[in-house]
């Protein structure tokens, strides 16, 4: 018989949603786990959301506020999606608790918040994941393997860029994504968050230090004047205020073991919907992958001959999960997939003790990464990164070749 895990939402925004119907649909493609999500309660103080909760998406009730959520014993395990300047006190709470959280990135608004949160789960001695959602695509989980086999010899560069336009417009409007204490580093936690994790993900080696330069191209933009969810459903007045964090950012890094990296992120880059893409260089090889087309990668191995240039694969069975959602070979797989595998490791964790989704250790990394980048924009100079200890990127047993 399945163990049943109950499960409670923060936030019922965008990625609360996607949480939501990850746990939903966690029995049916992963049946191997013996669990079985039950959604107990939804917190969130927005009355539609709250309806929403209950009607769509099939909470047993929706509460106002954590502590309601936190107090009920039925709630084993927590998912905190609110805006991130909620974060930091939300997931202390909750692992003041005891209860094993899933947050989305980046932790806290800075890093000094992002350590405060891994040392309280630490403390409670708890499971944790993070929304590092992107390293869980089956191609991008082969790349990984071909890095750690050696069959790219020695990794001497890798590039990896998350490039949106969701900000691209001036008129767009100014909600909590661009203050500085709401939400921290603009564009740098958002997005290259993102970039640093993939990039020590994929390598299984850490960042150790950044150069980098950032910017901001639109100065201010409208007040809003009615609440959406997500990136939409605002609308806004006449009256404008400044922007007070990154639309875009540029990084040159160094990993532990030498590996040089390039980093780029920007949330104004017109014509750029969702174009997030890593490229791995070695000594023997090459691989590549682009979100714009998710389902696939591209490798080169040895000198080619004359046809020397990249081979398309077609993700399939033999790459990560992708066998848990699709029979064969070339059948897209989607972002909210990408979800359901971060939340069926959450709860593995959850329910064996292990740590095999991205965690609180892998956020702190994160974090850090971004601070230093932050710092080296402003000073103009080369930044060291801390290491961190607990990183699942950095797993006791894998050699790097």
């Amino acid at each position: 018989m399945a163990r049943e895990i109950g499960i409670g939402v923060v936030g019922l925004g965008w990625m609360g949603r996607v949480h939501s119907s990850a746990y939903a649909r966690m029995r049916e493609r992963f049946p191997e786990l013996g669990l079985r999500p039950r959604l107990i309660a939804a917190a969130d103080p927005v009355a539609a959301n709250q309806e929403a909760a209950v009607e769509q998406f099939g909470f047993e009730r929706a509460v106002d506020s954590i502590d309601e959520l936190l107090s009920d014993p039925a709630v084993e395990a927590v998912s905190i999606c609110s805006p991130n300047v909620l974060h930091r006190d939300l997931a202390v709470a909750a692992a003041q608790a005891g209860k094993p959280f899933w947050i989305e990135k980046p932790m806290g608004t800075s890093a000094q918040q992002s350590r405060e949160i891994h040392e309280a789960a630490r403390a409670a001695g708890i499971a944790t994941a993070v929304g590092f959602n992107y390293r869980h695509a089956p191609a991008v989980e082969h790349i990984r393997a071909l890095v750690l086999s050696g069959r790219l010899g020695r990794i001497t560069n890798i590039r990896c860029w998350l490039i949106a336009d969701y900000a691209s417009s001036p008129d767009g409007p100014l909600t909590w994504r661009y203050d500085r204490e709401r939400a921290g580093s603009g564009v740098i936690g958002d997005l290259l968050s993102h970039g640093a994790d993939l990039v020590q993900h994929v390598l299984s080696d850490r960042l150790s230090e950044v150069t980098a330069d950032s910017g901001i191209f639109i100065a201010d933009r409208p007040i809003p004047t009615k609440v959406g969810v997500g990136h939409g459903g605002f609308e806004v007045g006449d009256k404008r205020g400044p922007v007070g964090n990154e639309d875009w950012v540029a990084a040159l890094g160094r990993t532990a073991s030498g590996t040089r990296v390039t980093l780029e992120s920007s949330r104004v880059a017109r014509g750029h919907r969702s174009d997030y893409a890593l490229e791995v260089f070695g000594t023997e090889g090459s691989a590549r992958w682009s979100f714009t087309r998710m389902n696939e990668f591209e490798v080169q191995l040895g000198d080619g001959g004359l046809e020397h240039g990249y081979t398309t694969v077609l993700a399939g069975a033999g790459h990560g999960r992708y066998a848990s959602f699709q029979p064969g070979p070339g059948i897209p797989m989607s972002f909210d997939d990408l979800k359901a595998v971060e939340g069926s490791l959450f709860l593995s964790d959850v329910a064996g003790g292990g740590s095999t989704a991205p965690n609180s250790a892998d956020g702190l990394s994160a974090a850090l990464v971004c601070e230093a980048v932050v710092d080296s924009a402003a000073s103009r100079t080369w930044q060291p990164i801390p290491a961190v200890e607990g990183t699942t990127f950095e797993q006791p047993g894998e050699q790097r070749s």
